[in-house]
């Protein structure tokens, strides 16, 4: 073989490998999230962890607070603060949750709506939360190195 030839394939080769990488899996992006989401009728409080391996844990204790008479600024305080203790008690016992990531966002296995989304330029984690006959809500979560004991 000629050393032209030879290097032609070696190119062919690195160019074949690289095609093959680009198509593998996407490794999701590893840590912890929280985040609250608040409007008029929904309050929402996220936890969310990415283990190593993948192994995703979230969870998302929510009130809908669309009554006749509305509730009061007072109760809407309390009620945000019970959700995010009740987050913080019942974390122990989240498990996992089989999602699949395509790169920017994870999906339920074989399912098409996104339950997280990664925008990995901004490092930006978002849930979306599914309710009933409501809307989709996207709820923007922090990055923290530890979860806190009220949030």
């Amino acid at each position: 073989m000629r050393s032209g030839s030879l290097r032609q394939a070696l190119v062919a080769g690195i160019l074949a490998l690289a095609a093959l990488m680009a198509c593998s899996n996407p490794r999701p992006p590893v840590g912890r999230w929280e985040g609250v989401y608040e409007d008029a009728s929904l309050i929402v409080a996220v936890r969310l962890e990415i283990a190593p391996g993948g192994e995703v844990r979230v969870s998302a204790p929510n009130a809908i607070t669309d009554e006749v008479p509305p509730v009061s600024s007072g109760e809407r305080s309390q009620l945000r603060a019970r959700l995010l203790e009740g987050l913080a008690s019942s974390w122990p016992h989240v498990g996992p949750l089989p999602l699949e990531f395509d790169g920017k966002a994870f999906h339920k296995k074989g399912g098409v709506a996104p339950q997280l989304e990664w925008d990995a330029k901004a490092k930006a984690m978002t849930m979306i939360f599914y309710s009933g006959n409501r809307a989709s809500v996207r709820v923007p979560l922090n990055p923290v190195p530890d979860f806190t004991e009220n949030s």
